[in-house]
């Protein structure tokens, strides 16, 4: 049977898939109960248990996925414990260099090493077990590694990439969107030009690209931190910039600015309790 009438029986699982109606996925994939070739079985078990992760549903992987299972789906029970442990996390990451390192070559595990690389912050170790990939998931992928440095030029060239592949194929338009979405000015780019002009003294300008920044992307961090220093500087009523704070802090409580205004205000209190008056005032 041909590539592509195993593509045909799996099309509707994939593309439940790709646009992340994981259930839907998951009862198509039900109702393929005689797949053509064993090849085709294990297509749909790995979309079955790819949307059963991607819905927090990690017991059903763990507990299905055994030693007798095909190599190609033991990633996902890697996948499954990585992201239904916390504790567990470094030890898998572990495994999983130990994995690579033997240089099996799986796009299925790529693409699990490379989930667990990104959620690890780590989009240079995720690139690297991808770049070598020619399925259009890796392509995909990749060019989600790119956009997220802001490498909006590598990834149009991914994309033409997968382009010449497949132009009609439901990843090949998810990534073409993704891609034009990017090219459009960015809310770091335009933060960029909102810094260039608060040095300038042009506060006007730095507004405006501010706000188009938060038209953008309303919680986007440093739009909110810069439009707090803006209005200091523009010397505008403080319930404005508080406003923003007050949405930064709820948004981004991990923020190196919340947590730098964290520590000053705990020295200024200690300052305050140092300096006190220690004898009560006499009252007149």
């Amino acid at each position: 049977m041909s590539r592509q009438q195993h593509d045909d029986e799996l099309f509707e699982i994939r593309n439940y898939y790709y646009i992340g109606n994981y259930q839907q996925c998951i009862n198509e994939a039900q109702k393929l109960r005689k797949p053509s070739t064993p090849e085709v079985a294990i297509q749909r078990d790995i979309y079955t248990y790819k949307s059963y992760i991607s819905q927090n549903k990690f017991l059903v992987v763990l507990d299905e996925i055994n030693g007798s299972s095909p190599d190609e789906i033991q990633p996902l029970k890697l996948l499954a414990e990585y992201f239904s442990s916390k504790q567990k996390r470094d030890a898998i990451v572990s495994q999983l260099d130990q994995k690579l390192a033997a240089n099996v070559e799986s796009d299925n595990l790529a693409l699990v090493a490379a989930t667990i690389y990104v959620n690890q912050n780590n989009l240079e170790a995720a690139y690297r077990v991808l770049h070598t990939s020619e399925s259009l998931e890796a392509m995909a992928f990749i060019i989600d590694i790119l956009l997220k440095i802001d490498r909006v030029d590598l990834a149009r060239k991914k994309l033409k990439e997968m382009q010449e592949k497949d132009d009609d194929a439901t990843l090949t338009q998810l990534a073409q969107a993704w891609v034009n979405i990017a090219s459009v000015t960015t809310p770091l780019l335009l933060n960029g030009q909102a810094v260039a002009f608060i040095g300038q003294a042009k506060y006007e300008e730095a507004e405006a690209a501010l706000q188009e920044a938060l038209d953008r992307d309303a919680n986007y961090p440093d739009t909110l931190v810069n439009l707090i220093v803006l209005h200091r500087h523009m010397g505008k009523a403080p319930e404005i910039a508080n406003r923003y704070l007050s949405q930064l802090k709820d948004a981004h409580s991990d923020h190196p600015f919340i947590k730098d205004l964290k520590q000053k205000e705990t020295d200024f209190s200690r300052i305050c309790q140092q300096y006190a008056p220690t004898v009560p005032t006499v009252p007149v």
